[in-house]
């Protein structure tokens, strides 16, 4: 399993939100452009860039940093926030070597999968934050984790297997940027169900012992921001999980 260090962009300024509530952020002094070079210098491979602006309004609006990011720090990039229609896709494909769909790969499955078809399915991961429900179901949220769907993880993943995914992004929303560790029960019955599929798990990381354990669970990669912000882990404890280390 590799670790995929987060930057969240908002403002030009690297936050973290915590369970996606914009009202709850927390800045980081720390220019994002430089962060990403720290990443690259420790091992990382791949860095994961949410343009929370973008999310927010519902176009992109970190293009620029984000490009700056990719050219600077030599790290392949996955990108998401506002991307909702070919314009948006386009743009974030010229920056990114990955990009992320979120609301839209629930609220217009016919477009996400016609994106893939075209552009070649490796080139997206779809993302899907969930909350569980009280029979344990992992619902699927949308618009920014504002509405929860109807629609299972289940049904959500399922219903793109014949457009020849291959990555998915899964973030349990109760857990992201609260620090209480992520939900492994729900990373390992992912990991279990879809065995072809590269599971990437987000929400809860801590330090390095929830890395060991999301690695037990099966998935393809973790990915932090918060914890790796605040130094929680030593360089030496991310080692394992740093192809480049």
């Amino acid at each position: 399993m590799q670790l995929i260090p987060a930057i969240d962009l908002r403002n030009g300024r690297c936050v973290r939100l915590l369970k996606g509530d914009f009202d709850r952020e927390t800045r980081y002094e720390v220019d994002p452009a430089e962060l990403a070079g720290r990443y690259r210098e420790i091992g990382a491979e791949w860095l994961h860039v949410v343009d929370l602006d973008g999310a927010e309004s519902g176009r992109p609006v970190n293009r620029a940093m984000t490009a700056a990011i990719a050219a600077n720090a030599g790290l392949r990039v996955q990108l998401g926030g506002g991307i909702r229609d070919e314009a948006s896709l386009s743009s974030a494909l010229e920056v990114a070597d990955r990009v992320v769909i979120g609301s839209l790969a629930v609220t217009d499955p016919e477009q996400v999968s016609a994106w893939m078809t075209e552009h070649g399915a490796e080139r997206f991961t779809l993302g899907f934050d969930v909350s569980l429900a009280e029979n344990g179901t992992a619902l699927v949220m949308t618009h920014g984790w504002t509405r929860s769907s109807a629609v299972s993880l289940e049904t959500a993943v399922d219903s793109y297997l014949d457009a020849g995914l291959s990555n998915v992004l899964c973030t349990d929303v109760d857990r992201d940027g609260a620090l209480t560790g992520p939900n492994l029960d729900l990373y390992a019955r992912c990991a279990a169900r879809w065995p072809d599929l590269e599971f990437q798990a987000s929400g809860g990381v801590r330090d390095s012992n929830d890395l060991a354990r999301l690695a037990q669970t099966g998935v393809a990669s973790a990915i932090s921001g918060k914890a790796l912000l605040e130094g929680r882990m030593t360089t030496e404890e991310l080692r394992p999980f740093l192809p480049n280390a």
